[in-house]
């Protein structure tokens, strides 16, 4: 079950890698990043796919897509100037508490 959990936290780390290429894609001007954010997708949902074999497709997308968002909202803020204010900074918080309970709820 451990493997599966870190199948999911692999998954989202290359969500979070695919959402930052497609940044520097430029909406698809640049060669690179739009075919690094592309293998990153794909890399990404193998990986989601795989994990489904031993969690629950609830828990396991709400996990991926929360740590999706939370990882991206926060490179946002440290690499491209996005809003810190102490509200956004709240909502990302609720969801990584969000991910951390339904880590633990019993599945």
């Amino acid at each position: 079950m451990m493997a599966a959990w870190l199948l999911l936290l692999a998954a989202a780390m290359a969500d979070i890698g695919m959402a930052v290429a497609l940044k520097y894609a430029q909406g698809w001007t640049r060669l690179w990043p739009s075919l690094i954010g592309l293998a990153l997708a794909n890399g990404a949902i193998a990986l989601l796919t795989v994990s489904l074999r031993q969690l629950p497709v609830g828990t396991a997308f709400a996990v991926f897509t929360g740590l999706g968002a939370a990882g991206v909202a926060a490179l946002g803020i440290v690499y491209f100037g996005e809003s810190a204010s102490p509200l956004r900074l709240m909502l990302i918080a609720l969801i990584v508490v969000g991910i951390a309970g339904l880590k633990m709820a019993p599945a």
